[in-house]
């Protein structure tokens, strides 16, 4: 019997607590949900009012892993829920709006995948996201490389960009944005992708053709698509280890020399949030977001 813990007044199951789900560093299910629970204050505002996919690996990333994108069965009734339109149709989407349901989700095992959209408006873009990947042997390295190119010609266009790791390999760029569709901000992304390969050409790739990323980075601003999602911040990732999908400061990427230096593990957050905060705080402040050109 899973015991049952109370959270804010709501009552939850969380089970299999000692259940090693990180087993190259011996990491539980517990402490993932520890994890979540002290990062809550900076995870939720980016989470809250976005309808979520969750990518579950509820035996590690070594087990099934899988996409969630429907209410899962069981949900409780407090959890708050919304229809959501899709190509096909709606469809009913999870909310994560406050703590106990953020304990909830955690509880199933997943990563959080948002879209660059509010659920009040789901034809109006208000991010943007370049998702920087980088083919063997190039590295995060050569995407910092990539993303201070990027910094300077959005701010040419009165962005204020942010960055934060993927949790894998690359580099998130994002920027907040406001009156523009999915569609007009996925061709101003495509746009920039493509400047930055004429002016990187030896480094950047804009297109999705596999054979052609060895060596270079994949600048997939395809992400902006109102269908698309991108790891929030903070979110654990379904890696070896617990690594995170982390915000890093501007002189971190310029002075990043190794790809270690920007690797990092659910224990490095609670004093990386005491240092800095929320570095991602500026794209949560309506008075920042640029309108395109």
């Amino acid at each position: 019997m899973a015991p049952i813990t109370e959270v804010e007044g709501r009552r939850l199951a969380l089970s299999n607590l000692d259940k090693v789900l990180y087993p190259a560093t011996g990491f539980t299910k517990g402490e993932v949900l520890h994890y979540y629970a002290t990062t809550a204050d900076a995870l939720l505002p980016h989470l809250r009012d976005r309808p979520l996919s969750f990518l579950r690996y509820p035996d590690g990333p070594d087990g099934q892993v899988f996409f969630a994108k429907n209410v899962p069965p069981g949900t409780p009734e407090w959890v708050t829920t919304a229809e959501v339109p899709r190509s096909t149709g709606a469809a009913r989407m999870v909310l994560v709006q406050d703590l106990p349901s953020l304990m909830w989700a955690a509880n199933l095992v997943t990563e959080f995948h948002t879209p660059q959209w509010l659920v009040e408006a789901p034809s109006e873009a208000d991010r943007l996201v370049f998702d920087l990947d980088p083919g063997a042997p190039a590295s995060v390295v050569d995407c910092c490389r990539v993303a201070l190119w990027l910094r300077e010609r959005l701010a040419e266009d009165g962005f204020e960009a942010h960055a934060k790791t993927s949790g894998s390999k690359g580099l998130h760029l994002l920027a907040a944005v406001r009156g523009a569709s999915s569609e007009r901000a996925s061709e101003y992304a495509k746009g920039l992708a493509v400047e930055a390969e004429r002016a990187l050409p030896d480094l950047v790739l804009h297109r999705m053709t596999r054979s052609l990323r060895p060596g270079k980075v994949f600048v997939d601003w395809s992400q902006n698509a109102a269908r698309k999602t991108t790891a929030a911040p903070y979110t654990l990732r379904a890696r070896p280890v617990p690594s995170v999908s982390a915000p890093v400061t501007w002189d971190e990427v310029a002075k990043c020399r190794a790809p270690g230096r920007l690797e990092f593990r659910a224990p490095d957050m609670a004093p990386r949030l005491r240092d800095h905060g929320d570095l991602l705080a500026p794209l949560l402040d309506p008075e920042r977001a640029a309108t395109l050109p």
